[in-house]
């Protein structure tokens, strides 16, 4: 049954807009993103204990407490993220009710879809598919190493002052301008094969299909591409650096 999520991600989110009211700052909710997936995971697997189950809830967890404790780290004592800065200011004095629905239970909407993958793999439970269920684990880690190291490198490049307003060109940097999303997608891909292989069905494929999109064409690229296109040399870099797949840098295929 999926309506015991559908109940736990409406009150999970609830709460979150309630601190944030208390806060005034509803960037707060980036915090709680990855903590609600690890929060279904985690109920799944108390209906359902199995090793299939007890290994996909790991996937999750994995990524969603380092998730958490990441933009935890970088939102904490920092102003109003300025994406909800601006609908703030644009949506005015219908802000906190737009935001509940148009924010908070978005988001809620969008884990729900996300998450179906690994619910279903969750209850059924049962390893039906070694070969699978392995080779999803290699394609979650694989995802999670460039989101990881990904997140690390951009960290210690922006926290040197003499790299101000330049573009990071280093590490997995260098062959992709978004690793950390481009990993983002890559895992979720990796959890629906081990879900596939646990008896989910084929089509909470809109799991890892939904991610892929929202990272790579609404909320994640486009919004930094955006943001980082007033920087010094940005048309060239865009020419040297592979969009969100990795690849060979241009000046380097060509020489």
């Amino acid at each position: 049954m999926i309506w015991p999520y559908v109940l736990i991600a409406v009150g999970y989110f609830s709460v979150w807009y309630i601190i944030t009211l208390i806060f005034k700052n509803a960037g707060l909710i980036d915090i709680g993103w990855g903590l609600g997936f690890v929060l279904l995971a985690v109920y799944g697997l108390a209906k359902n204990a199995s090793l299939g189950s007890a290994v996909l809830t790991g996937m999750v967890a994995v990524w969603g407490l380092r998730l958490t404790a990441h933009v935890f780290k970088r939102n904490a004592g920092k102003p109003e993220d300025y994406r909800y800065a601006a609908f703030r200011t644009a949506w005015g004095k219908w802000f906190d009710l737009r935001a509940f629905f148009q924010l908070f239970m978005f988001q809620a909407f969008m884990m729900l879809v996300i998450s179906l993958a690994f619910i279903f793999g969750i209850q059924k439970g049962s390893i039906q598919s070694p070969l699978l269920f392995v080779a999803g684990i290699v394609i979650w880690a694989t995802g999670f190493l460039f989101e990881a190291v990904g997140d690390a490198q951009l960290k210690r490049f922006i926290s040197d002052a003499n790299n101000k307003g330049k573009l990071i060109e280093i590490g997995l940097w260098r062959y992709t301008r978004h690793p950390n999303y481009f990993g983002e997608a890559v895992l979720w891909w990796g959890v629906f094969l081990s879900a596939l292989a646990c008896g989910a069905p084929w089509w909470t494929v809109v799991s890892p299909v939904t991610i892929t999109l929202l990272v790579r064409f609404v909320s994640g690229v486009p919004m930094l591409e955006k943001r980082n296109s007033s920087k010094t040399g940005y048309a060239a870099y865009c020419e040297r650096v592979n969009v969100f797949i990795p690849w060979f840098r241009k000046e380097e295929k060509n020489g």
